[in-house]
């Protein structure tokens, strides 16, 4: 076996949304070419994607979302990124990479290439540590520990979920952000991953993200964005908000920080803050009901969390906004959909092995 056989080669899907051709693959070839990308089509499903060659891909447009789907397919975004999440459904894999086609591979300050997906597999087969912050942050790293007063009943760590990874260059900002400060890069390269403290939301950006697909794979629904729906840009901060109360919940953690890619181009702000604007607004909304939802203890799987997450967003948010009634409903389908292409396999999802 070669030496350079990457970790869990077999084990982990790397997902792509896209609306063109994917010549971004070339430059992280040396990193992704030995794993299946599942490449998902978004837009006009006659025009034909383009992919390097070398790469071991399954594609598929909203033709055949539909196909697979049936009427369950409503569930899945059209003309947004949110539509990447059909991708982690259809997988196989314990493991899933998410990446955009606009993200590049970033350096370190030595100049040396980043592989961000070797990093993220780091954070993900190591614990997380959500009940107690530990100073020198991710204690499981090389040439670091637990510091003096941590408790030695909670060096074990729990499972780590979600690997939230970071971008140099074009930061992640909203619409009104950008329109402030056109011209900001984010050049700071911060040489640390921490854990999210339990109990703390955070805004999950889906462009560099890693999960653990077993563990917390339903709860990764990217929401009703895009064509016909009155909001957009909030697909991966809906299934961040959800992920981490059930994350909370079970007692799982979610890591972020390293590692960086390289964000190579800004979004229109004014196209963003079309898409954006409800979102704004009703964050204000939203942001207190997931502080306060509470799951009971008979939710004990990620799909019976998600079900009952759904109809607190009937009761609590539908008085905000007709939207969030068809999105709670979406939120059931999308479980139905996720559980009949996922059959059990004796284990309720979301069991630790």
């Amino acid at each position: 076996m070669s030496v350079s056989t990457p970790s869990l080669k077999d084990e982990l899907d790397i997902v792509i949304p896209t609306i063109r051709n994917l010549d971004f693959l070339e430059m992280w070839r040396p990193f992704f070419q030995q794993y299946h990308l599942i490449i998902v089509q978004d837009g006009d499903p006659s025009k034909t994607i383009k992919v390097p060659d070398g790469f071991d891909y399954e594609l598929y447009n909203r033709n055949d979302i539909n196909k697979i789907l049936g009427p369950k397919a409503n569930c899945i975004s059209f003309k947004d990124s949110a539509c990447r999440c059909f991708g982690y459904m259809v997988s196989k894999k314990k493991y899933i990479f998410t990446i955009d086609d606009d993200c590049f591979v970033a350096k370190d300050p030595t100049g040396k290439e980043i592989n961000a997906l070797e990093q993220h597999i780091k954070n993900l087969l190591t614990p997380s540590t959500p009940f107690f912050f530990n100073t020198l942050y991710d204690p499981y790293r090389d040439g670091t520990d637990f510091v003096r007063g941590y408790p030695f009943s909670l060096r074990e760590g729990v499972p780590t979920a979600v690997s939230h990874g970071l971008w140099l260059n074009i930061p992640d900002y909203d619409a009104p952000t950008q329109l402030v400060k056109p011209l900001e890069r984010n050049t700071r390269f911060v040489d640390a991953v921490m854990t999210v403290p339990k109990g703390t939301l955070f805004p999950m950006c889906g462009m560099n993200l890693a999960f653990n697909r077993e563990l917390i794979g339903p709860a990764m629904y990217f929401g009703l964005m895009g064509d016909g729906q009155p909001i957009g840009r909030y697909d991966d901060m809906w299934a961040g908000w959800c992920t981490k109360v059930i994350c909370d919940h079970l007692g799982w953690g979610i890591k972020t920080g390293l590692p960086y890619i390289w964000h190579s181009k800004a979004s229109n702000p004014f196209v963003n803050l079309k898409k954006e604007y409800k979102g704004i607004y009703w964050q204000e909304e939203l942001i207190p009901f997931f502080q306060s939802v509470s799951l009971p203890k008979d939710c004990t799987t990620v799909q019976k969390c998600y079900i009952e997450l759904s109809k607190q967003v009937k009761a609590k948010l539908g008085k905000v906004d007709e939207y969030f009634n068809k999105l709670a409903d979406s939120m059931v389908t999308w479980i139905e959909a996720w559980d009949e292409l996922n059959p059990s396999t004796g284990l309720p999802n979301g069991s630790v092995k």
